[in-house]
């Protein structure tokens, strides 16, 4: 019998390793990467624990070698969707009534398994399957996933100690109850860390889920699984169920046990789900909880006080780091008059030192987009801008989708602070720049907290401290997270909670208490030691 008042261990944030030559972990790493190029798998469903095969089989190709297939992953069909609803329903009740602790201990299990043995193979998986350094996979799939699970039974620990006041006579208590049915985990491509928190958030707090991982991140996501499964998790409790938006979506949000959705995507998919969500809430037991994060059109902002060195620095960090391909990533710079010739001597200097290639040749800064429809998108723009009177290529703007799908950092210069390069979301490798006269900072930060509906992360370079001031206050709505003479990327779990408004998303918090309170329902109840006799109040005299 478990009668102690257990603390979670204090999360601590996951080291980053450096994988600099002559360490053991960049040999390690180097030899998973081979042996997982040499060793094509077969990826089945997991439903109740048992692997399912539906014969519909897909391909996890290397972005950056699209010749190559890592693996074949069988797709769901609508009655495979439906057996795992059945199998999530039958799961719920034994899940939800183990105690807190021990479904803790399986999530802090999983991050010691991957701070350990599953580092290097989920740091590989990430870089073959989804065209990531090794700087960049070791951060997300490695750190940032194993952060997730340690702060957030942290953090659910917390929410179940946060209880109301007692008064004489009165014991009054809150106990905080998974939602009835099932959670729908919809999962990008860009952030391995994102599609291991996505489903399991949820189930931390006694939920159960169907996990749909994007199409182009199966691979990894397949690890993620088998990291589950060793570290304890009971069958049923999270379904593996890859497969097409409608095939799996579809009959997902039109279950009567449909409780919730945690979604991380596009915003048109987001917006879809939305609204048959809404068209269905007649069928379902409680109004769903949906939880979303869709993209951005992030920005950096100096003014003519910055410092052009880190400004430099944040503009590479930030726009071309994996591609642009992160929802935070910056697509979009306003930089003055008077400092725009030293931020472009300097940021096309320091460009052409940057390398691309294959992930696997730790050189490379730069790897592939994801697939065929990301790097004809990308390079739509890159063409437009090469065809518009108000915009001029002046970095890079080369494609060859030859062997990969290689983009070459490219920087667009504007006249127009209105520039479809400057409104939409590109989600590549892609910066538009906006030289701004100095005597007009005022107009142009209204341009760029009006120019895009996105409102996901935005940073600010200032020396003068009235100008920090002004430019804080001015972008107030602009972004979920804000920087301050940083790049706006690279939000750290326990640190930077993540997540933007506007048609950036719920806002919801990744990473933070705030996003674990939404999957569950609180009950509040009063026990009274010593009830009242008499129904007459003393006022009646």
């Amino acid at each position: 019998m478990l009668n102690a008042i257990i603390n979670v261990p204090e999360p601590r944030n996951e080291p980053v390793k450096s994988y600099a030559p002559g360490t053991p972990e960049r040999d390690e790493l180097k030899r998973e990467i081979e042996r997982q190029r040499q060793s094509p798998i077969e990826i089945p469903l997991i439903i109740g624990g048992k692997e399912v095969k539906s014969g519909n089989l897909g391909d996890c190709r290397m972005p950056h070698q699209h010749g190559h297939v890592l693996a074949k992953f069988h797709k769901a069909t609508k009655d495979q969707v439906n057996a795992a609803i059945q199998s999530s329903v039958d799961a719920q009740a034994a899940w939800a009534a183990l105690d807190w602790e021990h479904r803790a201990a399986i999530f802090l299990k999983a991050a010691e398994l991957l701070a350990g043995p599953y580092r290097q193979v989920l740091n590989a998986a990430t870089m073959n399957g989804q065209s990531k350094n090794p700087y960049q996979a070791e951060i997300d799939a490695a750190c940032e996933l194993i952060d997730f699970y340690r702060f957030n039974t942290h953090y659910a620990r917390q929410i179940y100690a946060q209880q109301p006041n007692s008064s004489l006579g009165v014991w009054n208590y809150i106990e905080q109850r998974p939602l009835e049915g099932f959670i729908f985990a919809v999962t990008p491509f860009n952030f391995t860390s994102i599609a291991g928190n996505l489903p399991t958030a949820p189930v931390i707090m006694g939920n159960v889920a169907l996990w749909k991982p994007a199409s182009s991140a199966v691979y990894s996501a397949w690890f993620i699984m088998k990291l589950l499964q060793e570290a304890g998790l009971p069958p049923g409790v999270i379904n593996f169920v890859p497969g097409s938006g409608a095939d799996v979506g579809d009959p997902a949000v039109d279950s009567p046990h449909f409780a919730g959705l945690h979604f991380t995507g596009s915003t048109s998919t987001f917006q879809g789900m939305w609204q048959r969500i809404a068209g269905n809430t007649a069928r379902y037991k409680s109004y769903p909880r949906i939880v979303g994060e869709t993209g951005g059109k992030d920005f950096i902002f100096a003014h003519p006080s910055a410092d052009v060195e880190p400004l430099v620095v944040a503009m590479i960090r930030g726009a071309f780091e994996y591609q642009g391909q992160k929802c935070s990533a910056a697509s979009r710079a306003y930089i003055p008059e008077s400092i725009w010739p030293k931020v472009k001597e300097r940021l096309t200097d320091e460009m052409k030192q940057l390398k691309m290639g294959d992930p696997a040749d730790f050189s490379n800064f730069i790897n592939a987009v994801i697939d065929k429809a990301a790097y004809t998108s990308i390079k739509s723009y890159i063409d437009s801008a090469r065809t518009s009177s108000d915009t001029k290529i002046i970095i890079g703007g080369k494609c060859d989708d030859s062997v990969g799908y290689f983009i070459e950092p490219t920087v667009v210069q504007t006249t127009n602070p209105t520039s479809k390069l400057i409104c939409e979301e590109i989600f590549g490798p892609v910066l538009t720049v906006f030289v701004y006269p100095d005597n007009k900072l005022d107009e142009t930060l209204r341009q760029c907290d009006t120019a895009s509906p996105y409102a996901l992360t935005g940073a600010i370079f200032a020396q003068d401290r009235y100008a920090i001031a002004t430019m804080h206050r001015a972008l107030t709505n602009t972004a979920g997270n804000f920087y301050i003479n940083d790049k706006p990327t690279g939000a750290v779990v326990g640190q930077q909670p993540f997540g933007g408004g506007r048609a950036s998303g719920t806002n919801d918090k990744a990473g933070s208490m705030t996003n674990l309170l939404r999957w569950v329902t609180p009950r509040t109840i009063k026990e009274t030691f010593a009830p009242p006799r008499d129904w007459r109040y003393p006022f009646l005299g």
